[in-house]
């Protein structure tokens, strides 16, 4: 594929050169010449040009001729092709060994010297789910490749070992798998990319689709599966004309029975304000289901007006508990150690506060935020997470509250290591629309996604076959958690729902392993 890429560069190039007459390079080089607005192309008219070509083309070159599979950012070469490997084939072996940097400090998952047996493991292997995966050849210039019917195991929690939710609610949330979709709303990403991420997610079970801020659409719930509602600053799809919050609204949401929580969104790890959509993506259909106008840029404000501090937050939360009966959480982004201290005090001191809480990491993504805050706001989830977790065991509250964790947890591996620093469950976004065909093009602001992910242009939305990709879906969660069960085995667990930090270590630039618990001693309450 990289190969007919670059020949393909190259051979446009020759082609545009040979094709373009004289008279256009003289007309050229006297207009560039002339020209006040660019020094290269007033110094050196034609070079110049082959300059900017070469500059616009670079990071199409760059991701697929010249970085090395591990280099590129936000997501290398090699990330991109395992989760789609996982989705295509429903594979996770590799040949040859690792290309992780051995050299490098990191965190590693300690094994057992006995580890566990398949039949000893708490997991639902029946009944089987139908999928379908490719098989044949994937060649330079041919392609074989063609789906068969397979029939996969879901990999799922027992009953009786179910994550539940909101405990006390009418209506708790009982949760038996441990990934699902992060918050993603329809506007970001097209009614194709939602719909073959919830039917991918309906068919796995035990797993959940998220509204994101931009509310409750129809393929959201075409699935059949689990549905978690955000309710983000905005307040779209919970709001009056004047943009007043609406209970009216509020409980018509709460009363579909695929909906089973709220999340009221206080932050996100790439941006820690309002939310951004342009007016290029808000098409009527859009505008209906947020309530606002359409083709009309959205600017959210930088927080909720529904409150300002904890006291009102947490009569929000019970009034959207006890009009709508089911869990509500808040999503959190933690800007340091202490940064959840205050939260779980008033949570001990009230025994009210949310049923879950989502701690987002700085890595996070967006499909639209600020340079500044992308790179330096906001601590990385593996920080987070144990922050986190630290102050509600410090305040006795753990055991009442679920923590979801969020931000480049695509692989089992780094899954493990997070339910290990505290997480219960994990949401995955670029994850997700990597299995329905992201390329990681960095168009997601301009609504011009060349695969049809995070565009609602329908012309840009044609590349992307909603029953072809919901397949990829589906057999991505269930690697993930297959992959999860593995690591569990190995460790000596017989459920993933045990990782602790004693199961983690880390190696330190001199070859010194410490365990994650020593270096982060649980507290005590």
């Amino acid at each position: 594929m990289f190969q007919d890429l670059g020949l393909t560069v190259l051979t446009s190039l020759v082609l545009i050169m040979i094709s373009v007459p004289p008279i256009l390079f003289l007309f050229w080089y006297i207009h560039d010449s002339r020209q006040s607005q660019h020094s290269i192309l007033r110094n050196f008219p034609l070079l110049g040009r082959v300059r900017y070509f070469l500059e616009m083309l670079g990071p199409e070159l760059r991701q697929y001729m010249f970085d090395g599979d591990t280099e590129a950012k936000p997501f290398s070469r090699s990330d991109f092709a395992n989760i789609v490997v996982q989705g295509k084939y429903l594979k996770t072996v590799i040949a040859f060994g690792s290309k992780r940097d051995f050299e490098k400090p990191g965190l590693y998952l300690r094994n057992s010297m006995f580890p566990k047996q398949k039949d000893e493991m708490k997991v639902e292997l029946l009944p089987k789910i139908p999928s379908k995966r490719y098989i044949g050849t994937e060649g330079l210039f041919s392609r074989t490749e063609h789906l068969e019917d397979v029939d996969v195991s879901p990999w799922t929690l027992p009953e009786e070992d179910a994550i539940v939710i909101g405990p006390n609610c009418k209506e708790p949330w009982k949760v038996r798998g441990p990934v699902g979709m992060s918050a993603m709303s329809f506007g970001a990403l097209g009614e194709n990319a939602i719909s073959s991420m919830s039917y991918g997610l309906g068919a796995a079970t035990g797993s959940w689709v998220h509204t994101g801020e931009g509310g409750l659409a129809p393929y959201h719930t075409i699935g059949g599966g689990d549905v978690i509602m955000q309710i983000g600053s905005g307040i779209f799809g919970v709001r009056n004309e004047d943009g007043t919050f609406s209970w009216e609204k509020f409980k018509e949401k709460a009363s579909n029975p695929q909906l089973r929580c709220f999340e009221v969104k206080l932050a996100q790890g790439a941006k820690i304000r309002g939310g951004h959509v342009e007016g290029s993506k808000i098409n009527e259909e859009i505008a209906a289901i947020r309530g606002v106008e359409p083709w009309k840029t959205v600017d959210s404000p930088n927080r909720h007006r529904q409150f300002h501090d904890f006291p009102t937050l947490f009569d929000f939360i019970d009034k959207l508990r006890e009009e709508g009966g089911k869990p509500v959480g808040i999503k959190i982004v933690m800007g340091g150690p202490d940064s959840a201290d205050e939260l779980a005090s008033y949570m001990a001191e009230t025994s009210r506060g949310p049923d879950f809480i989502t701690v987002d990491g700085g890595e996070g993504g967006s499909g639209a935020t600020y340079q500044e805050m992308a790179d330096s706001m906001g601590v990385p989830i593996k920080s987070a997470l144990i922050y986190c977790d630290d102050a509600l065991r410090r305040t006795g509250v753990r055991d009442r509250v679920k923590i979801f964790a969020s931000g480049k947890l695509f692989s089992p591996d780094k899954i493990a290591i997070a339910l290990a620093s505290g997480a219960d469950l994990i949401n995955i976004a670029r994850g997700m629309m990597i299995s329905v065909g992201c390329i990681g093009a960095q168009k997601c602001h301009s609504n011009n996604c060349p695969v049809g992910v995070a565009t609602t242009d329908k012309q840009h939305q044609k590349a992307l076959v909603v029953d072809e990709k919901k397949w990829r879906v589906l057999n991505y969660v269930i690697t993930l958690r297959n992959g999860l069960q593995t690591l569990a085995a190995a460790s000596g667990l017989d459920s993933y729902t045990k990782f602790k930090r004693d199961h983690v270590v880390y190696r330190d630039q001199y070859g010194k392993v410490t365990s994650l618990e020593k270096l982060f001693p649980y507290p005590d309450a």
